[in-house]
């Protein structure tokens, strides 16, 4: 086993070196050199969002951004794509159940000011992050949860539906006639986390998802808590987690990404220590995984994630990657 510590003046030095040659070869954090310049172009409208379907989103959030929309605009509408695709299985309409066949949804929305709002335990309405802002915006409140939560979202009129596609019913019975608790589908925790910077120079931030799947019903993880799930400080830049949400919450893993990015780190330093203090935990090879994005006020990003098989989407200038993380432990 052997764990990654990533130095600024490494990164520094061989990027500058490789870029003189004109080479492309994978250094510093996993990325080709033509990644690490694009991830470091400053000042510029910028989109980056956890996992593959990632891209789509960042899509949607790109075309309000090219219009110079605010990020809290940008940041919704982007992971409305996510919740609303009934292929994205871990966030949303046709998400995974909990082990009774609920469907239940956690989100949360934070805006350049600081405000912030958070549904945990929906269920029936499938844009739980547009429900979060309205909680944010609407009420003296942070979270609502559970039946509360639905009938804020009636009061606020959103429509009700039912979230629970055949597809993810068919997942489910054959998940209910095996009982294997050991099951890789019982793994999946593809959450959307997404920080945008607009034009103005401010951030915003939004996660949701539907949870771990086969879940104990009422289980709510780290995505609607703020300081866990997602963190935005507009004066320094954000982070928001997907994985296990058990272990991002029990070190404010958001939140300690930009607190190190307040201490000077750059955004994958700052995700790569937010990891390793979830590795210190446990002290021997996990079988989770865990992984955090980052956005600083300058448009730099970085990911990081426990172990292999992490990809993060960024947009900027038109041009939308998919990027594979570099992990800590090998």
């Amino acid at each position: 086993m052997r764990m990654y510590y990533p130095r600024r003046s490494f990164i520094k030095q061989i990027g500058a070196a490789l870029g003189y040659l004109g080479l492309s070869q994978r250094i510093g954090f996993g990325q080709t050199n033509d990644e690490i310049v694009y991830s470091k172009v400053e000042n510029t409208p910028t989109v980056i969002s956890t996992w593959k379907h990632g891209l789509a989103a960042n899509e949607s959030a790109w075309k309000l951004l090219a219009k110079n929309a605010n990020a809290l605009d940008a940041v919704e509408k982007g992971v409305n794509v996510s919740e609303n695709d009934p292929k994205v299985m871990s966030v949303g309409y046709g998400g995974l159940p909990d082990e009774e066949g609920y469907v239940t949804l956690d989100a949360c929305i934070m805006d350049k000011n600081g405000n912030a709002g958070a549904v945990a335990f929906l269920q029936g309405y499938k844009n739980a992050v547009s429900v979060a802002r309205k909680v944010m915006e609407n009420t003296r409140h942070i979270m609502l949860v559970g039946e509360g939560a639905a009938a804020f979202a009636q009061k606020m009129g959103f429509p009700k539906q039912n979230l629970f596609t055949e597809k993810a019913k068919d997942k489910w019975l054959l998940w209910k006639e095996s009982q294997d608790t050991k099951s890789k589908q019982l793994q999946i925790h593809d959450t959307i986390g997404m920080l945008t910077l607009d034009s103005g120079g401010d951030l915003a931030g939004a996660c949701t998802t539907s949870g771990l799947a086969w879940k104990m019903h009422g289980r709510v993880g780290d995505s609607p808590i703020i300081g866990a799930g997602l963190y935005v400080d507009n004066s320094v830049g954000g982070a928001a987690s997907t994985g296990v949400g058990e272990e991002c919450i029990k070190v404010c893993g958001s939140f300690l990404v930009v607190e190190m990015m307040r201490r000077g780190a750059e955004p994958v330093e700052a995700c790569f220590e937010a990891v390793r203090r979830i590795y210190r935990r446990h002290k021997k090879i996990p079988d989770f995984q865990v992984a955090f994005i980052a956005l600083n006020r300058k448009g730099r990003v970085g990911a990081a994630s426990l172990i292999k098989g992490f990809s993060y989407a960024v947009m900027r200038a038109g041009i939308n990657r998919l990027i594979e993380a570099e992990y800590l432990v090998k």
